[in-house]
């Protein structure tokens, strides 16, 4: 069962390997043969023996054989992979992935206030959300608070209906899908209900102190200098606070500057305050977003040039 769950249906795990890696991959029963240059068998070797470990407890799919690939890609993993944080909750394990997300859940884990800052599909909400679930499953944490400035990606959206969570739902759903993955979403409907999870626009935080809870903010990018400070003065005894955005997608006016800019100039010499920095390298989504972020930033870097 483990062999048919590692190789997938009709090798279909196999023939990705073979595809990102540029190898052959022979196998007869627990036997594998691989073809192909000396860095990419290492690669291919490594990738099979840690998703072999992985498939005792877990069903391999190719989102996960992709993020193995990239892991591999960033690093031997396999060689550290004894070393790697493990987030627990209550719906199971979630393995960290490359050397960059290593450092940010280990900041998280000892530091009151950490930013990620990096492309989109790097994984900085969904880890922040998963060390909040373990922190609040292990009674570290009485409350979690969901903050993020309701702005739009360059569309004007109208008029929402509904109440103040209704409204800011759409700019929260990232959040909302990791925790309905980690806790199920009928218990993330009753700790809403219990005010347990709370879901707060970033305009609504002004003159709060928040204790004894776990903080995300998604998007700072998009927020104001003003706001930022206003956000982080939030911050009290008992509490952790991550910030997480990517300074290449800010959709605040033109005459605005990035609060999270900003504060990555004021707060760089605190040694209280962890800046962790993603790249390229650490897109867990489908390869073709990592090429995508690659050819964005050398566009990027050309116009500045001119």
């Amino acid at each position: 069962m483990r062999l048919a769950n590692l190789c997938g249906q009709m090798d279909a795990h196999i023939q990705q390997i073979e595809q990102r890696l540029g190898v052959e991959i022979h196998s007869r029963s627990n036997i594998f043969k691989i073809k192909g240059d000396a860095a990419a068998i290492n690669g291919a070797c490594e990738v099979l023996k840690d998703l072999y470990r992985v498939s005792a407890e877990e069903t391999i799919t190719p989102e996960l054989v992709n993020v193995h690939l990239q892991s591999a890609a960033v690093e031997s993993f396999a060689k550290n992979s004894a070393d790697m944080p493990v987030i627990r909750t209550h719906r199971g394990k979630i393995r960290v992935r490359g050397s960059h997300q290593r450092e940010y859940v280990e900041s998280i884990r000892v530091s009151d206030l950490t930013f990620g800052i990096g492309p989109a599909g790097t994984g900085k909400t969904y880890l922040a959300a998963a060390c909040a679930v373990e922190a609040l499953e292990q009674d570290r944490v009485r409350r979690l608070v969901l903050v993020r400035p309701a702005v739009e990606a360059g569309e004007r959206l109208g008029f929402l209906p509904g109440d103040m969570a209704q409204k800011v739902d759409p700019y929260l759903r990232p959040m909302y899908d990791a925790l309905y993955e980690m806790l199920g979403f009928e218990k993330v409907e009753k700790l809403i209900e219990k005010n347990v999870i709370e879901v707060a626009p970033l305009a609504y935080m002004r003159g709060r102190t928040l204790n004894n809870a776990f903080v995300i903010m998604d998007e700072a990018q998009n927020t104001t200098i003003e706001q930022m400070k206003m956000f982080l003065t939030r911050i009290g005894f008992g509490s952790t606070a991550v910030v997480t955005g990517d300074i290449t997608q800010i959709d605040l006016p033109q005459q605005r500057r990035s609060g999270l800019r900003h504060v990555i100039q004021v707060l760089r010499d605190l040694k209280d305050v962890r800046f962790i920095y993603f790249d390229s390298g650490d897109v867990v989504r489908h390869p073709l977003v990592q090429k995508i972020v690659d050819a964005y930033q050398r566009n990027d870097r050309g116009r500045d040039e001119e």
